[in-house]
Order: C-alpha cells, then structure tokens, then sequence
C-alpha cells in the first residue's frame, strides 16, 4: 500500500472506472480498520484517512461518481446516550488502489461529531463500519458533455475529485476537453485539496481551471484570488456559458444554503436561484 501516494501534491489523476454493483461495501454495513492518518493543507484541521477494504486484495470497485455511508456509535451528549451516527463520504482515491481506499475530511470539532471522531478520536487500528446503497449512486463517468463546470464549497469537493480522476485521468474516455471549477472557502486555510487540485491544473493547462473564492479571507493576506461569493459575476467569468446547450454540465456540490442560492435544493428538479436566472435548464446542472 506504500505504492500509493497520501500527501495530496503527489497524487495523480487516475481514470479507473467500474459500472456500479461491483463495490465491495455492500448495504449491510462492514467493519474496516483505519490504517492511516495525516494532515494536510495549512489549517490544521483536515487529513487524509486511509481505511482498509474487506477484500485486501482487491480494489474498492466503487463506480464514479457514488459515495459511501460511514457509521460509529457516538455518546450524544444531549441526549446522554451512545446513538449510531452515520455520514455519506466520497473517497478521494481511485481504483488502482487494492486493500484501501482514501478519504479526505475536515475536523469541525464538537460542531462535527463524525468528523472530530475520524480525525482526532479513532486510534489506527480501529475500525469504521461502510457500507455502500444504490441511493449513492449519483451521475456516471465517463461524461458525454465537452465542457464542465464545477461549483462547490466545503466538503462538497469530494465528489468533484472523484469525478476529475475520470476526466484527467491517463486513458479517460470522458468527452469533456475544458473543466473549469469554482469552489468556495472562508479562508484560505480552510480550503480542501487545494495542494492536489493545484497540481492538476499545473498538469493539465487549457483544460483544466481551479479557481478559489474566499468569503473571509483576511484583507491584510497575501492571498490575491477571488473574494467573496460564488455568484452571477464569477460564474461568467469562469465557468461555459448556457448558450453552449448540451455540450455543457454544470455540477454543483455543497452546503444546503449553496444549493438554495445558486440552483434550488437538491431534491428539486427544477433550477432556481443565480444558474436558473442564467439560463441553464435541468438537463445542464447536476445537483450531487
């Protein structure tokens, strides 16, 4: 497992794509252990997991783009008892790894529950129970559209890794030629990834733009990209028009209040709020 890189800038893309029904988590939910943790990026607050499989000799098959469910029995505080506590994450890795797989999460502390337990409360050793349900089965690579743009804030950037290894990928099928991607932080130390992504935009000029955008960054900072908030002004500059029809996709991944401004809530098939005032109809954005 030494053969597969954790430090986030010296992680390839990697294309290797599965149909869905071969992942090794099934719905009843399996118990693997944490095989590793470290930190990464610059706020102290975030790692990289890496978890066993069932099958250590085989690679996790979980098709792109899908996600899987975590579970921990947690004290609950304010109900004064132990309750199972189960969250969705999308690996970072590909499935060129066999016997592991990788996550990338941020520690909220006491306000993340799950999170403050991977990060800082699981010893390695200790198991995680996964598990994996058609539900989580989202939009499937390789993608027809030419040109995609990517929205996200927070831990919403997963998904769009996971979809970016089957776009930037060596042997990609995708038909997707320019990926422009817009993702919000507070502040620059809270961005997810960015040292992978960075990376791969440097490795991948003329197709592939990632593009931050602060809402909190200090004014004194040495930071010198996008301010503020994902909005109509953003969106134009960087990410294809609507006018491009179906050569184009818009995916967008976030917190509710991100969907609730920029598209409509994810269970709502119709797009409202700044892509629908756009012009982008339901067949162009694609809610995670």
């Amino acid at each position: 497992m030494t053969d597969y890189p954790m430090i986030l800038s010296e992680r390839p893309a990697v294309c290797s794509l599965v149909p869905p029904g071969e992942c090794q988590f099934t719905p009843t939910f399996q118990s693997v252990p944490l095989l590793d943790r470290i930190p990464c990026g610059t706020g102290g607050t975030s790692f990289i997991l890496r978890f066993g499989l069932p099958d250590a000799t085989k690679s996790m098959g979980l098709s792109t783009c899908a996600c899987v469910l975590a579970k921990a029995e947690l004290m609950d505080t304010n109900k004064g008892e132990v309750v199972d506590v189960i969250r969705p994450y999308t690996p970072i890795s590909a499935n060129n790894q066999v016997g592991c797989f990788d996550l990338l999460i941020k520690d909220y502390g006491e306000n993340g529950f799950m999170s403050k337990y991977l990060c800082e409360d699981l010893a390695v050793g200790g198991t995680v129970d996964f598990k994996h349900i058609d539900f989580n089965v989202k939009i499937q690579a390789p993608f027809k559209h030419k040109k995609i743009g990517i929205i996200a804030g927070g831990t919403g950037i997963t998904p769009m890794m996971q979809a970016l290894h089957a776009i930037l990928g060596e042997g990609s099928t995708s038909a997707t030629t320019e990926v422009s991607f817009l993702y919000g932080s507070q502040r620059s130390d809270d961005i997810l990834g960015g040292e992978m992504l960075d990376a791969w935009a440097k490795q991948h000029v003329g197709k592939f733009t990632h593009v931050d955008v602060l809402s909190n960054e200090p004014e004194d900072s040495e930071y010198s990209g996008e301010r503020g908030f994902i909005d109509t002004a953003k969106i134009e500059k960087y990410l294809p028009k609507a006018s491009d029809g179906d050569d184009v996709m818009i995916f967008v991944c976030g917190p509710p209040i991100m969907y609730k401004i920029l598209c409509g809530p994810r269970d709502q098939k119709e797009i409202t709020g700044v892509l629908g005032e756009m012009g982008y109809t339901p067949s162009q954005v694609f809610k995670f």
